[in-house]
């Protein structure tokens, strides 16, 4: 991954939290196949900086990094409490038509890194609301409630509706060639996905400032994000 100039990746700021719009493929805490990471990012440009959640590595979009310990205890305490809201964009496999749909499913993940649900499981609740339908796949706003490893993508495959480019929990790759009535291959060269990773962007957070306001930030798709909702708009 080239040389990242965090500055660009900053959607807020103020004298408390910044709100970067984490790129895909860049961890969040120490990766040690990576010379990058957003909270070593994050230290040089102000040196007390904490990351408040995680994302996965494959997600892009809001992140929130806490300034000072004050701020990071702060919005430790509504994580803790659920009052921090977080949006996610998901794209999924099929037509499906979702109201406040709450999955209400246990996970547990293993020591490698992969969650599923048991009863015996930590308790996680998401809510799903469709958003746009396309030719076979939908747009789906996710509102996790607690923050499990993976949940919203366990708890999307649950509802059979995988993500697309999720491997690991049931969703295929998306083609051009799925969408496209005509479309044409060069010879000798093999197709790549549309999108190389898991569909999922974290799109918007809101939690409490230090001073009592409302802080709320939306996070622009990345590059490869919107070429796929493009092309599922113009083929659909």
């Amino acid at each position: 991954m080239k040389k990242i100039n965090f500055k660009d990746l900053i959607l807020f700021e103020n004298e408390d939290y910044l709100v970067v719009n984490k790129l895909p493929y860049l961890s969040t805490l120490d990766d040690r196949h990576e010379a990058q990471n957003i909270l070593e990012l994050a230290k040089k440009y102000t040196p007390d900086a904490q990351v408040c959640h995680r994302l996965d590595k494959e997600t892009s979009g809001c992140l929130v990094i806490a300034k000072n310990p004050e701020a990071y205890r702060n919005i430790a305490i509504q994580f803790e409490d659920r009052k921090v809201d977080k949006i996610y964009h998901a794209v999924v496999e099929g037509i499906h038509e979702y109201k406040n749909v709450l999955v209400d499913r246990n996970l547990h993940a293993n020591n490698k890194g992969i969650a599923k649900i048991t009863k015996d499981g930590k308790p996680a609740q998401t809510y799903f609301n469709t958003l746009n339908t396309f030719y076979t796949h939908t747009l789906i706003e996710c509102r996790p409630i607690t923050g499990r490893l993976h949940q919203i993508r366990i708890h999307l495959a649950y509802l059979k509706s995988p993500i697309c480019g999720d491997e690991t929990y049931g969703g295929k790759p998306l083609y051009l060639s799925s969408l496209k009535r005509k479309f044409n291959l060069k010879k000798g060269t093999d197709e790549m996905p549309l999108m190389q990773r898991v569909s999922l962007h974290a799109y918007a957070i809101e939690f409490t400032g230090m001073d009592g306001s409302k802080i709320k930030v939306t996070a622009p798709y990345p590059k490869d994000f919107e070429v796929l909702m493009r092309q599922l708009e113009k083929n659909s």
